[in-house]
């Protein structure tokens, strides 16, 4: 069994943000797997769920509807009630430290300052999980400035949208090869 978790925000006003990227992207992967289950809210974990399979294999998609910051919580929930372990977990964010278009995947790595893994290595007690970062860096950012967490929190704009969606197929393709138990060929393919 493997589980995907998607990190974002609950709320319409943060929806089509950068830092919902990680919501997009398993939106994305569902969309594009004929066999899943409709979004199903999950009380005691704060997530939204949906099941499927594939390959032979049982897959939980995920996304937790506590605050980033406060994902840990419901990570940890739904990793003891679908007894899955840390190992067999894949987390999609956004990242800030990259720019827009870039994607990176890592396996047993720390936080880099993401508050939304921070609590989940926090919770967890763990970092050994594979995480899939895209960037949200603005092409104007400059470095040192505080717009960064401003700029997370803005709309995706139509300009970049195309941007974004081209993301989230590099990483339905990068989840498909992990999913084979192939983690590090979709690195080498998508670390460049």
């Amino acid at each position: 069994m493997f589980l995907i978790i998607g990190l974002g925000n609950p709320g319409k006003q943060y929806k089509s943000t950068w830092h919902n990227l990680g919501f997009l992207a398993v939106d994305g992967f569902k969309s594009q797997m004929a066999n899943f289950s409709d979004w199903k809210n999950m009380d005691r974990a704060q997530s939204l769920i949906s099941e499927g399979e594939i390959n032979n294999k049982k897959i939980i998609l995920a996304k937790p509807q506590t605050f980033m910051n406060n994902s840990g919580r419901s990570v940890q929930i739904l990793v003891a009630y679908y007894k899955t372990p840390a190992t067999n977990m894949i987390v999609l964010h956004d990242d800030a430290d990259l720019p827009i278009g870039a994607i990176r995947i890592s396996k047993n790595s720390g936080s880099a300052g993401h508050r939304g893994i921070e609590s989940i290595i926090g919770h967890l007690k763990t970092k050994n999980f594979i995480r899939i970062r895209f960037g949200s860096r603005p092409k104007n950012y400059i470095p040192g400035s505080k717009s960064l967490k401003r700029s997370v929190l803005k709309i995706i704009t139509k300009a970049d949208k195309k941007n974004a969606e081209q993301n989230i197929q590099k990483i339905t393709s990068a989840l498909e090869i992990i999913l084979e138990g192939k983690p590090e060929k979709a690195m080498s393919l998508f670390n460049g």
